[in-house]
C-alpha cells in the first residue's frame, strides 16, 4: 500500500505531518513525500523544509493520496492539478487537509460532492461546485476531507480505522498520545471570540 503525501511551496507543515503520523503505521504501508521535482520543499513559514523523495513522474498509482493545504494554495498550477487527476484515477482513497480541498476542487475531483476545508475557505470551495460543510472530517465516496490544519490528525485516524479497524487506529492514537486538552476553547469560529473571527475574516480574501 503506497501513501503519497504531495508537497508544494508554501504548504502548511502540520497538514502533511499530521496525516503522516496517523497513516504511516498502516500494515504494509509505504509512505512517500512527493513533489513535481524530488528535493527539499519549503513550508508556509519559510523556516521548515520537508524532502520529497520522489517526483510526480515516479509516483503514478498511490493507494492513498494526501493533499495538504496552505495559506496560498497553487490552484492554477497545472502540473500539480494534472498529477492529482492522473493519480486519483487509481487511488482507493483521495484525501485532503485544510485548504488542500481547494486543490482537489480546482482539479475537478470534488464537483457535486460534500467536502470541508479551513473555515475561512468554505466559501471558496463552493465556487468549484462543491457543497461545503463545517464538519471536521467528511467522507463522500472515496474522497475524505479534513478541516483546518490540526484536523489532519483526525482525518488520518478516522481513515486508518476504516482501513485497518478501530483497534489499530486506537493504538496509533495511544502511541502518539493524541489526547487534546487545549488551553483555550477557541478552536472554531463558533467558539472563538467574535473579534478574532472578524479580524481573520477581514484579513483573508473572499475567494482564491
Amino acid at each position: 500500500m503506497q501513501i503519497a503525501i504531495v508537497l508544494f511551496d508554501g504548504f502548511t507543515a502540520l497538514d502533511a505531518v499530521g496525516p503522516f503520523q496517523a497513516l504511516s503505521p498502516l500494515p504494509g504501508a509505504e509512505t512517500v513525500f512527493v513533489a513535481e521535482q524530488a528535493g527539499p520543499v519549503g513550508d508556509d513559514t519559510g523556516s521548515l523544509t520537508l524532502v520529497a523523495r520522489k517526483s510526480f513522474a515516479e509516483v503514478t498509482r498511490p493507494d492513498i493520496l494526501v493533499v495538504p493545504g496552505g495559506p496560498d494554495v497553487p490552484v492554477h498550477d497545472e502540473a500539480l492539478l494534472d498529477w492529482l487527476r492522473t493519480v486519483d484515477a487509481a487511488t482507493t482513497w483521495t484525501t485532503s487537509v485544510c485548504t488542500g480541498s481547494l486543490l482537489l476542487a480546482a482539479a475537478g475531483l470534488l464537483k457535486g460532492r460534500e467536502a470541508t476545508s479551513h473555515w475561512l475557505a468554505l466559501d471558496a470551495i463552493r465556487e468549484y461546485g462543491v457543497t461545503p460543510t463545517g464538519q471536521r472530517v467528511v467522507f463522500d465516496g472515496k474522497y475524505v476531507t479534513g478541516a483546518g490544519v490540526s484536523a489532519g490528525i483526525d482525518m488520518g485516524l478516522t481513515l486508518a480505522g476504516k482501513i485497518a479497524g478501530d483497534e489499530h487506529a486506537q493504538g496509533v492514537q495511544l502511541m502518539i498520545e493524541y489526547d487534546p486538552q487545549p488551553p483555550y476553547d477557541a478552536g472554531s469560529p463558533a467558539k472563538a471570540p467574535s473579534v478574532l473571527v472578524e479580524k481573520f475574516r477581514a484579513e483573508v480574501p473572499a475567494s482564491s
